[in-house]
């Protein structure tokens, strides 16, 4: 039996030795490339462009502005719970008429090679007339700002509202009443391979004319956007996922480029690739995060809260993208996480602002969202002199509750919680971290001059979206199986993943199970990769595939061998006596009476949910602060997750220990920072700044199996962004501990140390026994 066992990755060996195929790798007779001219301006209108000496280079072989684009083509729809309101800020591939960012595509340059398309693209001359920008939220939602999209009528493009009982009349009742802002900077994903995509168009073949190879999770979403685009049918679009250095939310979704390419090799006959650049990817590739929280928080002497109102600003940027209002829906509705709260009042206001665009990036809005709560649960400790932890136990949901639900709905569904301990989860982490003895410490440690604290900061993921995920499992005639599946592989290990459950089905070795995804030509449909939900929605529907697979080749065993189906079992390749383990028939001659009786041994299912699973677990920091330097030096990070049952330990490690990198650089370092011309200056490496290895601690993972899903037959839920949610909320309780007699209160992103030299400089100067304000 595999599953559950850390075996080693089927992926790894093609990609350590050099084999793996990027976009960059692939070289077609033919082949040019294309370079995208940006506005530099982050709000003009148009008034010309002129493309003359552009066009009359050597080597230049088309040049498109939005006046070569069919005059009826539409903006790009959105993929993820679309708003029809909204259908009047989404995004063309080349700006009409308008800019609204600093990198929003104005036109393209395909020339033979790389250097011939940048040489003209500097001779593209567009006659820009500046308009104000809107740089912030608070300017977009003054009176006097200028509109981003006229026919919306508002910057605040769509507004969010829940509630669950009376807010008000809690708050009246409540002894203790705290306000606080609480604010998210703006980041996003940085892969180690910006992003790509190549376009063939062959004019003479039948079906499949044009093929488009690039690193996108979503296939099949992306082939019918483009077959709408283009008014080609889909039959005559192939999508190939390539490998990939990276996807964590902001790849693979369909951007203006992802029309141009095609388009322009439609236009040529020729292949044509492009590749970004690293200032391109930081300044037009999704953007994530950016969000300010008003909130309002009752509760009595115990620490119990009765009542939560938050007013929460996301600044989606200039344009609606594929995910629609994703991020501010997910942000609303994972706010309450593990905590039963009786009154909710949550009003989410999705802001336009002249900025590169905004999407997902790896835990999107539970990153946000998370930090904001687990602040206010040590903010509500520290009014009352509580224990941080002791507050999370009197207000966390318990088991007999479950399945639970906050009463808020997102992505079409209401969050219900569908199992979990989480009482338990704090105890067993009360333990670990010998949470009760750290006292003494710290007071050891500040004898000698050294400023320690911990922290933690609990959480609850949603994994496992639907609506469908669809898989077929077939024995081949050399014995091995081909598992084809609608998921697409951006290094979370899905072959190993799928061929682990196949093999829990088909008594073959997990290395005899192929793994085919990726391909339009090959998979006939599917919903792809993203939102935490290839184990549960792909490794379930490969799962009941194969399972029909071993029915069929058991009855068809036993018809053979006139014996009864149940007493019959797959092991080692071959049909087995279930009692004794006795081998009966091998695989091979199994196959043989199949091809005499014309018996196909191939199954597909397609696995449907309607709901969600719910993962939960708890970040817990030990940290040091250099007093002179404002440094955090972090001595021990431990992550507990409940991920249901892990199919590969091994695999579920390593999303969480990458997770933690990644939220470690939405803690301490990266952020996009614009000036109030709306000029992106952050983007090189040496201003967007990335934690490294050095950064990054050692991090004691602890999975735990206590609370298996009922919503799939294999009781698993997602492990993909659990690492990543909570660790900017644990490290900045524990800064806070370290310092609380300085005063500080981490209300923002990144925690930067001018912050802590700031708060220790403050309360160094501070006359005896005043009082320092956050």
């Amino acid at each position: 039996m595999t599953i559950g066992t850390s075996v080693k990755r089927v992926e790894d060996p093609r990609l350590v030795r050099g084999k793996g195929r990027y976009v960059g790798d692939i070289q077609l007779p033919g082949q040019c490339e294309a370079v995208i001219v940006r506005s530099q301006h982050a709000h003009a209108n148009l008034r010309a462009i002129r493309t003359q000496q552009a066009a009359n280079r050597p080597d230049v072989l088309l040049v498109l502005t939005v006046n070569d684009l069919p005059d009826d083509l539409p903006p790009i729809p959105m993929r993820l719970s679309p708003e029809g309101s909204l259908e009047l800020a989404l995004q063309y591939p080349l700006a009409k008429d308008k800019v609204r960012y600093v990198g929003e595509p104005v036109a393209l340059i395909v020339a033979k090679n790389r250097y011939a398309a940048e040489d003209a693209a500097e001779l593209v001359e567009i006659d820009y007339e500046p308009l104000a920008p809107v740089a912030s939220v608070d300017q977009a939602l003054s009176a006097d700002a200028g509109l981003l999209h006229p026919a919306v009528g508002s910057n605040d493009l769509f507004v969010i509202h829940s509630q669950k009982g009376s807010v008000e009349e809690k708050l009246k009742e409540s002894p203790h009443v705290l306000q606080e802002e609480l604010y998210v900077q703006r980041h996003t994903g940085v892969p180690l391979e910006t992003r790509g995509l190549l376009a063939v168009y062959d004019p003479n073949r039948t079906s499949g004319k044009l093929t488009v190879y690039g690193t996108t999770k979503v296939v099949h979403f992306n082939r019918q956007i483009l077959a709408r685009l283009l008014k080609q049918d889909e039959s005559q679009i192939r999508c190939v996922e390539t490998d990939v250095g990276g996807g964590f939310g902001p790849r693979g979704e369909f951007y203006p480029e992802d029309f141009l390419i095609p388009y322009a090799a439609m236009q040529i006959g020729r292949p044509v690739r492009w590749i970004e650049d690293r200032l391109e990817h930081l300044v037009a590739t999704n953007h994530s995060r950016q969000q300010k929280h008003r909130v309002t928080v009752g509760f009595d002497e115990e620490g119990r809260i009765l009542a939560l109102r938050d007013e929460i600003f996301v600044d989606t940027g200039a344009y609606i993208r594929t995910h629609g209002v994703t991020v501010p829906a997910l942000t609303q509705a994972m706010l309450p996480g593990p905590y039963d709260i009786e009154a909710l009042e949550l009003t989410t206001h999705v802001v336009a602002t002249n900025k590169t665009p905004t999407g997902t990036y790896r835990g999107p809005g539970r990153f946000e969202g998370t930090f904001v709560r687990e602040r206010v649960m040590d903010m509500i400790a520290k009014t009352l002199g509580r224990d941080p932890l002791k507050v999370r136990e009197i207000n966390v949901i318990r088991p007999e509750q479950m399945p639970y639900s906050n009463g808020i709905s997102a992505l079409g569904q209401e969050v219900e919680l569908d199992s979990g301990d989480y009482p338990r989860i704090l105890a067993h982490v009360r333990r670990v971290m010998n949470w009760d003895g750290f006292a003494a410490r710290k007071a050891e440690a500040a004898a000698s001059g050294r400023l320690l604290g911990m922290g933690l900061a609990m959480f609850v993921e949603k994994s496992g979206l639907g609506p469908w995920e669809w898989a077929e499992v077939e024995l081949l005639e050399n014995g091995e199986a081909c598992c084809k599946t609608g998921l697409a592989d951006v290094g979370q290990g899905v072959k190993t993943m799928l061929a682990q459950v196949c093999s829990d089905r088909l008594g073959l070795p997990y290395t005899k199970i192929r793994v085919v995804h990726g391909d339009t030509a090959a998979v006939p449909k599917g919903n792809g990769s993203f939102a935490t939900r290839g184990t549960v929605m792909g490794g379930t529907a490969a799962w009941q595939a194969a399972d029909a697979l071993r029915s069929k080749m058991l009855q068809t065993a036993a018809g053979l061998l006139q014996i009864e189906t149940a007493q019959l079992g797959l092991l080692g390749e071959s049909v087995v006596m279930q009692a004794t383990g006795q081998t009966l028939l091998s695989f091979a001659q199994l196959l043989e009476e199949c091809r005499r009786q014309g018996i196909r041994l191939r199954e597909e299912y397609t696995f449907s949910a309607a709901h969600m699973t719910y993962p939960y677990g708890v970040h817990a920091a030990e940290v040091e602060v250099d007093q002179d330097t404002g440094r955090i030096k972090i001595n021990r990070y431990y992550l507990a997750y409940d991920v249901g049952r892990a199919i590969n330990p091994l695999l579920v490690k390593g999303q969480l220990v990458g997770g933690m990198a990644q939220g470690l650089g939405g803690a301490l370092f990266e952020k996009l920072y614009y000036d109030e011309t709306g000029q992106l200056l952050s983007g090189t490496f040496m201003d967007y700044l990335l934690p490294s290895s050095m950064e990054v601690p050692d991090v004691e993972v602890e999975i735990l199996e206590w609370a298996p899903s009922l919503l799939n037959p294999l009781g698993v839920k997602g492990a993909g962004e659990g690492g990543t949610v909570a660790v900017a909320p644990a490290v900045a309780n524990a800064v806070c501990h370290a310092l609380q007699d300085y005063g500080l209160a981490i209300t923002s992103l990144p925690i930067r140390p001018e912050l802590i030299r700031q708060a220790i400089r403050q309360g160094k100067n501070r006359p005896k026994g005043a009082e320092v304000l956050s």
